[in-house]
């Protein structure tokens, strides 16, 4: 990847030094500088009495100095004791401060201050804020203070400096036909304009809303960029040749005939629409979403069947080693039986074994390879790969995707005679994606959804009880156990400390050895070696370990139809998406299934919504829905590892018509306007290119 140029004019006066600042948040020219909008403002546009000023909210003030005075507490710090003209007392704090100040702060000095507040030792104060000596006579701003995204040694008044330049001197002429732009939106240049220096008369919340129709422009503008990215890697997909999967045999019929259940409707729609995918000459780039428990696997093997009947090897990769394994076990018992070589690699396989694979894979004696990002290593081969199907596609990274793709390119086939640029791809999601982000992020793939359970499923009963209810639950954990059911057992999550998660998990294993001295009670972490790890979950499915407790290693994957409890400690620190995944674990069989989420007090708002849509919802896309509008696009795709441009200024749920409406425009430009299409790229992305790549 290029290290990016920075071009700015002379006339915006930007230092090296100033240019690497810049760089680190991306800006590389003069239009960069323009579209850098502000995070927020302040309103600097009114004075607010001292005693209506709340902690934790911005405001202005002005006040008159009472005196100030240099303390040691811990360490040196500059007080400054003021009043307003109603004798209401604010304390300024300065931790760091230098001689001069001081001057600023004699007795009966005028000052304006701005910041938030927050209450000290004294009452009211602020720590660190703005200020500025002024006379009676000196007026207010006539316009809300932006607030930039910035980075260290960039201060908020050089930003304001800096954008005054710009705008005057820096032409936004516009690139788009006026046909695409709604008419009640302005130029760009004037929504810039507006949005770096909002006039006294523009409503205040309709820019912190962001319903200004300024706001509006950039927002499509923004969103039509991405569009055009997205849509044009996929045309350049379609312009790509991957080799075509038409089945010469019976394989088909035979895996299909010896399934032990009819599949969906929602199953058949979507193997039909892979199918045609893979019967092309262009790589199919498709994503699988279903539900837990909806039966993606099942399609992916028919995919691998259809590849291995065409003559092709398949690749099945998966992020965890009891995922992939668990894959593995169902592929082999499958195709076993129909002489279909599947092999299996992972870290913990022992070298003379992964040899073994890689001379078989090769040879092409081995026809489906699963595994975890051991797929990927140097000293795998393919001898002539058709398809690659990864699983829980989001925990990957683009490079890792990348990589499994480049296989075909280095394997035995593509060096005596290159045919082909790309396999086939199918991507499995147990996260149901909402139809913005469908839109939005995956525009690029086509998309089959499994929107039906197989038949025979019965609903989980979730349930919410408090922690001081605990023994409660281990007697119903008890009882179950009698019956002759198993449970699951999920510790707490706890992200700042890995060793102490693992002994929490540890502690909860003899405490509840302790307590169902009757009970075989199985541990199983991250920690854990694999052997030892896959010997603790045979006994889980064998039914010889009647509690598992775990950390959320058994998040996805884990299928076991007599496990019919599922107790997950401390749930209000989990998210949505983990709730989901681990509750999918349980109602896999015929028995009646609860989920208890034992939580903790007290419990945030987050939490509390959270707790909340879970106890309500079992429907995958709902909490999905839900999952986006409390974490944003970023955290939920976990996009700030796989490449995907994040949005600065859309809002997925809230600008869906504009996402409607940037698409559409993408595809009326990319037919009569492609000039106008790459200049817009141009100016929205320019060297962030790197991006839509995967």
């Amino acid at each position: 990847m290029t290290q990016p140029v920075t071009s700015f004019s002379k006339a915006l006066k930007i230092t090296p030094k100033l240019g690497e600042k810049l760089e680190k948040l991306g800006l590389y020219d003069d239009q960069d500088i323009l579209l850098h909008i502000p995070l927020r403002y302040e309103d600097e546009t009114r004075i607010t009495p001292v005693a209506d000023v709340r902690a934790g909210v911005f405001a202005q003030v002005q006040v008159r100095v009472v005196e100030h005075t240099v303390q040691f507490r811990g360490r040196r710090q500059l007080v400054v004791t003021t009043v307003d003209d109603a004798d209401d007392i604010l304390v300024l704090r300065f931790m760091n401060f230098y001689g001069t100040q001081l001057a600023a702060f004699r007795p009966n000095a005028l000052i304006r201050v701005q910041g938030e507040a927050r209450h000290g030792h004294q009452g009211l104060e602020m720590v660190h804020p703005r200020y500025q000596a002024v006379s009676d006579a000196t007026p207010v701003s006539e316009h809300l203070t932006p607030v930039y995204p910035t980075t260290e040694g960039l201060s908020q008044g050089a930003w304001r400096k800096l954008m005054a330049r710009a705008l005057a001197c820096v032409a936004l002429p516009e690139v788009l036909p006026r046909q695409i732009i709604e008419p009640s939106w302005p130029s760009l240049f004037d929504a810039v304009q507006l949005l770096h220096a909002p006039p006294p008369e523009v409503n205040p919340s309709a820019l912190t809303e962001r319903d200004h129709p300024a706001w509006a422009r950039i927002k499509f503008e923004e969103l039509l960029a991405q569009q055009l990215s997205l849509t044009k890697a996929k045309l350049k997909r379609r312009a790509e040749r991957a080799p075509v999967l038409e089945a010469g045999t019976d394989l088909l019929a035979q895996f299909t005939a010896q399934l032990p259940f009819k599949m969906t409707g929602a199953q058949s729609r979507a193997w039909q629409q892979i199918l045609a995918d893979t019967r092309r000459t262009n790589p199919m780039h498709r994503l699988l979403q279903g539900d837990v428990g909806s039966g993606k696997t099942v399609i992916a093997a028919l995919a691998c069947a259809q590849c291995v009947a065409a003559g092709k090897q398949a690749a099945v990769m998966a992020p965890t080693e009891i995922l992939a394994e668990q894959l593995f076990e169902k592929l082999n018992g499958w195709f076993a039986p129909l002489g279909i070589h599947v092999a299996w690699l992972a870290s913990s396989v022992k070298k003379s074994a992964k040899t073994q694979v890689y001379a078989a894979l090769t040879a092409g004696e081995v026809q489906i390879l699963v595994g975890t990002h051991a797929l990927i290593q140097d000293a795998v081969q393919f001898y002539d790969l058709g398809l690659a199907v990864i699983d829980e596609q989001h925990r990957f990274g683009v490079a890792q995707r990348l990589a499994l793709r480049h296989k075909m390119q280095t394997s035995v086939q593509a060096q005596i005679a290159p045919q082909f640029d790309a396999p086939h791809q199918l991507m499995m999601s147990a996260t149901p994606i909402p139809r913005t982000l469908a839109l939005s992020y995956f525009a690029d793939l086509d998309v089959a959804v499994l929107d039906e359970l197989p038949p025979g499923r019965t609903p989980i009963v979730t349930k919410l009880i408090d922690m001081q209810r605990r023994a409660d639950v281990v007697d119903k954990i008890a009882q179950q156990v009698a019956k002759g059911e198993q449970a699951y057992w999920v510790c707490p999550l706890i992200e700042e400390s890995e060793t102490l998660e693992l002994q929490t998990a540890i502690d909860t294993h003899q405490a509840l050895q302790t307590a169902l001295p009757h009970v075989n009670v199985g541990l199983v972490h991250g920690k854990l070696n694999p052997a030892d790890k896959r010997a603790v979950m045979a006994q889980f499915v064998a039914g010889e370990v009647q509690v598992l407790v775990a950390t959320t290693v058994i998040e996805v994957g884990v299928d076991v139809p007599n496990a019919s409890w599922m107790v997950i400690e401390h749930a209000e620190r989990f998210g949505l998406s983990q709730l989901h995944q681990l509750r999918g674990r349980v109602g896999r069989g015929a028995l009646h299934s609860t989920c208890v989420l034992l939580f903790d007090k007290p419990l945030s708002a987050t939490a509390k919504a959270r707790l909340k849509i879970m106890y309500e919802s079992t429907d995958g896309f709902a909490i999905a829905r839900e999952d986006l509008r409390l974490r944003g696009p970023g955290e939920f795709l976990g996009a700030r590892q796989s490449g995907l441009p994040l949005l600065r200024f859309a809002d997925l749920e809230k600008d869906l018509a504009l996402l409607e409406l940037a698409r559409d425009a993408a595809a009326w430009l990319l037919k009569h306007d492609e000039a106008a299409a790459q200049a817009h790229l141009q100016r929205w992305l320019g060297q962030r290119g790197h991006f839509l790549s995967a």
